[in-house]
């Protein structure tokens, strides 16, 4: 037997069509006892309201949708949006709505998607990850007029919910370190061009190369696969005066990069630092650890799940949510330039695990004042030794 209807009930209660709307509905019409013998006959025959005849009576789909423009390869090896989508469902699970999922090629497939399904009532609302400078879907959801919270910000333009984290103050920890340390050539592997933080992250790296009076700070855009992080990396370190430090926009383009820089050679930390702008257990699992940016990013999923079903329910924020800046977790793959890092049989450094220990000793070591990096919460002490590579 296929899906159960309002006539089947009906036939098997012995009672109208009207009468089981009426029951079903929690409408008046029909007696208790009646109403009583239709719901049981509708649970025996696990009968469910058909999503659109609710969304068209204006009911709630009891669903939220979430379109990612991006290539579906670099998407599937991405750790930060597989913590992101786990803390999203961990909320909307626990509330009965789903997740609708599509990920398309470009900005106006996406555009085209949540207009279908704002128009096909298949969603009570949209996340919107990836804004954009000048963002050319926000009006479109502005159009549309659900619900939507938009990951990413501050800014100017549509009427959404935006929940963001400041990546320009994240930026300026990572050179601030460097600089300390003694890094004068920065560069950076950003991310696609377009995107509001990838933005501002370059405009960070150039206004603390200004303010550091670094040598060089560059950076290359790049479309966040592990394939265009190693090339950066390798025409970056194939220059006769290459950076001594790499800052990249996600962990698989800085694990990519660790692997170019051991196949040309280069040490890491002793002659090239890494830094991830992303945290994760790929992060932590490579020889050497890499230095990271950290947060929560399944707790930030979690924020935006809720955010977005309070709008549902009119009773969320009207306006920006900051989420804490990432914090810089040092670990063993940054040094001061040309500094050889010796490591235990096990594969780590020597030391015990403290708050700053190896910040303040780095700082020290470049002739910076001990405690002068904010931003920095958790780090190896470390032996930095004074072996030229």
């Amino acid at each position: 037997m296929g899906r159960p209807t309002i006539a089947d009930i009906a036939r098997e209660a012995g009672v109208s069509k009207g009468a089981v709307s009426f029951a079903l509905n929690g409408r008046p019409g029909v007696s208790e006892a009646t109403r009583a013998r239709i719901l049981r006959v509708a649970e025996e025959m696990n009968w469910r309201p058909h999503s659109a005849a609710r969304a068209l009576g204006g009911a709630r789909a009891d669903a939220v949708g979430l379109v990612i423009a991006r290539p579906a390869r670099t998407i599937g090896v991405e750790p930060f949006f597989s913590q992101l989508l786990s803390g999203l469902q961990a909320v909307l699970s626990a509330s009965s709505v789903a997740l609708h999922l599509m990920v398309v090629e470009d900005t106006a497939a996406e555009t085209e998607v949540y207009r279908r399904w704002a128009s096909e009532h298949r969603v009570d609302g949209f996340i919107v990850v990836d804004l954009q400078v000048k963002d050319p879907r926000l009006p479109v959801l502005d159009e549309l007029g659900l619900p939507a919270v938009v990951l990413g910000g501050p800014g100017k333009g549509g009427n959404q919910l935006r929940i963001w984290a400041d990546d320009r103050e994240a930026m300026l920890s990572i050179v601030d370190y460097l600089a300390a340390i003694g890094h004068r050539r920065i560069a950076h592997l950003a991310g696609l061009p377009h995107f509001q933080h990838t933005q501002r992250r370059i405009r960070a790296l150039r206004d603390a190369s200004r303010r550091l009076g670094l040598e060089e700070a560059v950076s290359v855009p790049t479309d966040f696969s592990d394939a265009e992080g190693a090339a950066a990396t390798r025409t970056l370190l194939s220059r006769a005066r290459r950076p001594t430090a790499i800052v990249y926009d996600s962990d698989v383009m800085a694990v990519a990069g660790l692997g170019v820089a051991g196949e040309m050679g280069v040490a890491v930390p002793g002659e090239l630092s890494i830094v991830s702008f992303d945290d994760s257990v790929l992060a932590r699992i490579v020889h050497p650890p890499l230095t990271a940016l950290s947060r929560d990013t399944f707790a930030l999923g979690e924020q935006v799940a809720r955010s977005l079903l309070e709008a549902l329910d009119d009773a969320g924020p009207e306006r920006d949510l900051q989420m804490p800046t990432p914090r810089l977790t040092v670990r063993e793959s940054t040094s001061p330039p040309g500094v050889f890092v010796p490591t235990d049989p096990a594969g780590g450094a020597g030391g015990a695990v403290g708050v700053g220990g190896a910040v303040a000793g780095s700082a020290a070591a470049a002739g910076a004042a001990p405690g002068s990096l904010p931003g920095v919460i958790a780090a190896r002490v470390v032996d930095r030794g004074s072996e030229p590579v």
